[in-house]
């Protein structure tokens, strides 16, 4: 046995895990069985001025302090979710989703406006 699983059964034993049942807990608290889905960060967009050829990374998880981009809440909070990296090819500015149910990431496409989002609570799934 090596790699990751021996390390991981050897943590483990050694914090007094020696039966299946109690390894299996311990490894599910640890490493998620699937991605959380993301949250409503807010209920309406936000307005931003990109830069030509800077690449951002957009918050998936809705949990990141600085909407609408990432600052690496989803790996902290262990969500399995990864931030959405785009560039753009000029300065402009666009509206950006925070509700994070835009069919067209990152940008707002309105949906924010459905009840299904409005009776949402912040900080809670769809």
């Amino acid at each position: 046995m090596g790699g990751l699983r021996a390390t991981l059964l050897r943590a483990a034993c050694g914090a007094g895990l020696n039966q299946r049942r109690d390894l299996s807990s311990w490894l599910t608290q640890w490493f998620s069985k699937g991605p959380a889905k993301s949250v409503v960060a807010q209920k309406t967009p936000i307005k931003v001025e990109l830069v030509a050829g800077t690449t951002y990374r957009w918050c998936v998880c809705g949990r990141s302090k600085k909407q609408p981009f990432c600052d690496g809440s989803h790996f902290f909070q262990r969500t399995g979710l990864t931030p959405l990296k785009f560039k753009v090819q000029e300065t402009r500015t666009a509206v950006l989703c925070t509700c994070k149910a835009t069919q067209k990431p990152p940008y707002c496409d309105g949906t924010h406006k459905s009840e299904r989002v409005q009776k949402a609570e912040v900080g809670s799934p769809l």
